[in-house]
C-alpha cells in the first residue's frame, strides 16, 4: 500500500521532482536546463533537496507551452497541476524567507 500524501508542499515537491526526471531524459532539455541555471550535472541530485531549486524546475518547463505539454501528458497530469505546484512551492518558499 502507498502512502497518501496530503501536504501540498509535499504533493508540490513530488510534481518538481518529477519535472527534474523529466528535463534530464532528454539530453537538449537538460542542457538548455543546466546553462540557464548554471548548476552542473554532478550536482543535480543534492540540487533536489533545495525548494528554491525545485522552482526553477518547474520555471523551465512552465515558460515553454509544448514542454509543460509533454510533462503533463508524462506524468498523466493536467498541465493546471503543474502550474499549482510551482505556486504552492513558491508561496511555502516566500513565507519562509524572513
Amino acid at each position: 500500500m502507498t502512502k497518501r500524501v496530503h501536504n501540498a508542499r509535499e504533493v508540490a515537491e513530488i510534481v518538481a521532482i518529477q519535472a527534474l526526471s523529466f528535463v534530464a531524459g532528454e539530453p537538449t532539455r537538460l542542457g538548455a536546463f543546466l546553462a540557464e541555471t548554471g548548476i552542473g550535472p554532478e550536482t543535480l541530485r543534492s540540487a533536489a533537496s533545495d525548494p528554491q531549486f525545485l522552482v526553477s524546475v518547474l520555471d523551465f518547463v512552465l515558460r515553454d507551452d509544448a514542454t509543460v505539454k509533454a510533462f503533463a501528458e508524462s506524468v498523466e497530469l493536467h498541465p493546471t497541476n503543474i502550474a499549482a505546484a510551482r505556486q504552492a512551492l513558491g508561496d511555502i518558499w516566500e513565507r519562509d524567507v524572513p
